[in-house]
């Protein structure tokens, strides 16, 4: 089955997708993306993941190349064109195409706007049930960690050295001592009274809309939470870990550098989230999850049409 790629305007096949070689996110990394999960051919947190798309290109003074509705017109017609069931729907906006100068362009150039699909089970994945190992490493990024830019090669080297030391994901450590959040995905513990632990928001992590949509849960279950920096000591010795994304959901940490957390096991409060999180994607008890946020943050899930 053909593949389909949306590159400024145009359906195109996934493999002839291309950039102008002076597209400034290719050239200065000038540009911002967002992925939104798709289960059983809903989007999830839809909204929530455009919200913080239009915040970065707040951010980084780009405009938006559509307007919200046309943008989700777009999504929907690309996963339609790739019979998308699940998976992630990937954008990428950057300030466009220019001559070479670090500055921005006197005349503001069209936004360029690329958008791709991954087809993937991400409900049914072994990580869920067999846990993750993740590493500690220095926090090396710049300090506008907030904006979802596509400056990620920081990122990505914290990604490769976890995945040479046979771990999942690498979870960074700030100059005082504290994890700020992983490559990828944000870094949570649980504390030996039932606690929920992670660091608050800031320009030193990236607000994960899954993060927020798991501090709805919790409020919906009773559950306990804190937002705060803990260390590495701490996140070694916590009773449960795991770690949260779009696309990582909920997914138990079973080992820290050489330490394994509780019995190495997927802990029974990660795994509560995890199921508590599904049912919100397959759409139960998603309307329970709405109060705690204010209008537009966390929405029923829309069905592709």
């Amino acid at each position: 089955m053909a593949r389909f790629a949306y590159v400024n305007g145009r359906y195109v096949l996934h493999d002839k997708a291309t950039v102008h070689v002076e597209d400034r996110g290719y050239q200065f990394a000038d540009g911002v993306y967002e992925v939104v999960p798709v289960v059983g051919r809903s989007m999830i947190d839809e909204d929530p993941h455009l919200d913080r798309l239009g915040r970065s290109l707040d951010e980084l003074m780009i405009a938006m190349p559509v307007s919200r509705q046309v943008l989700k017109m777009i999504m929907r017609e690309l996963v339609r064109r790739n019979r998308l069931v699940g998976g992630l729907v990937y954008m990428q906006i950057t300030r466009g195409v220019a001559p070479r100068d670090h500055q921005f362009p006197a005349v503001a150039p069209p936004p360029a706007l690329v958008m791709t699909t991954t087809a993937i089970d991400l409900a049914a994945q072994p990580k869920f049930r067999d846990g993750v190992k993740v590493i500690t490493i220095p926090d090396i990024r710049w300090t506008r960690c907030d904006i979802k830019t596509v400056s990620l090669l920081p990122n990505c080297l914290g990604k490769q050295q976890a995945a040479e030391a046979g771990a999942y994901e690498a979870w960074q450590v700030d100059r005082d001592g504290y994890v700020t959040e992983g490559t990828s995905s944000n870094a949570w513990i649980v504390t030996d009274a039932g606690k929920l632990l992670t660091r608050e928001l800031s320009i030193d992590i990236l607000s994960g809309v899954t993060r927020r949509t798991i501090f709805a849960i919790a409020e919906t279950e009773g559950l306990e939470y804190e937002e705060r920096p803990f260390t590495v000591a701490e996140a070694r010795s916590a009773c449960e870990a795991f770690a949260s994304s779009a696309t990582s959901f909920v997914t138990p940490v079973v080992q820290v550098d050489d330490t394994m957390i509780g019995d190495g096991k997927p802990g029974p409060l990660a795994l509560k989230l995890l199921d508590w999180y599904l049912d919100y994607c397959a759409g139960g008890r998603r309307d329970k999850h709405v109060g705690p946020w204010t209008a537009g943050e966390i929405e029923p899930l829309r069905e592709i049409a």
